[in-house]
């Protein structure tokens, strides 16, 4: 198992979520990338990671194995529900990896693997312009073989990034990192979901008073009801169903300290 610091967790539906404000957690990121620390893997848990994790034991043991952050309001109301007090912050990919990247001055190596070629591409290219100090490298689109991942951790491991970002989609990207991600891929490693397709500009972020609202999920089912509706539609519910069922049985009513 990957090595965890101490710091405070949160039990949310039997994942382990870290509970930091922004400051922190920057502070935290940073000395992972710049420090002598081992490889550090960060994954996000939002209402449709946490009903994944229910029906999933191998992604759940995936998410065991890496430092979980908050993703969203469903997690901040299931934080609510069991612990008494949402979470000091929405670390969200979205927001959190672009934060990271203008917080931390030293140069890096950033490479990049998932999304369509020219989604990819494009965010390489917007990357680039937004923190020109760090250097951007495409390493894979997400549509290789899984049979070929070898061949892409050799790339990785011959770029020896400072920071892996994994865009497959969930539970796809946690499942490949837990698999193949090893020292040399690495120094931090982050599973990001949809984070090229908005850093690109092929997906809108939904405007700020959606955001402040906790609404964007929202957006996005607008923006995609086809490919999202069962996330949202069916999934709220569930999710919801799945909590009051941990609430009821007594799991996760304290924060814990974990080594």
């Amino acid at each position: 198992m990957r090595e965890q610091q101490s710091e405070i967790h949160r039990d949310i539906l039997g994942v382990r979520v870290a509970a930091l404000g922004w400051p922190e957690a920057l502070r935290k990121i940073e000395q992972a990338v710049t420090g002598e620390g081992p490889q550090r893997v960060f994954n996000f848990l939002n209402a449709h990671n946490a009903n994944l994790a229910m029906t999933n034991k191998t992604y759940r043991q995936g998410l065991a194995r890496c430092e979980v952050l908050p993703d969203g309001v469903g997690v901040d109301l299931a934080s609510r529900t069991l612990h008494g007090t949402a979470f000091p912050a929405n670390l969200n990919g979205t927001d959190l990896l672009p934060a990271v990247l203008v917080h931390i001055e030293k140069p890096l190596t950033v490479a990049l693997i998932g999304a369509r070629p020219e989604v990819l591409e494009r965010a390489v290219v917007n990357f680039r312009a937004a923190t020109p100090w760090h250097s951007f490298h495409a390493v894979s689109d997400g549509y290789f073989k899984r049979g070929d991942s070898a061949k892409v951790t050799e790339r990785l491991e011959a770029l020896d990034p400072d920071i892996t970002l994994v865009a497959l989609g969930s539970p796809a990207q946690e499942l490949w990192i837990d698999a193949h991600i090893r020292p040399g891929h690495g120094r931090v490693v982050f599973g990001v979901g949809a984070l090229f397709d908005f850093v690109s500009g092929s997906v809108a972020r939904a405007p700020e008073m959606m955001r402040k609202l906790r609404l964007e999920w929202l957006w996005r089912l607008m923006l995609e009801p086809s490919r999202l509706w069962r996330r949202y539609i069916l999934g709220n519910p569930v999710f919801l169903f799945n909590l009051l069922k941990y609430k009821i049985g007594g799991a996760g009513r304290n924060d814990r300290v974990m080594a």
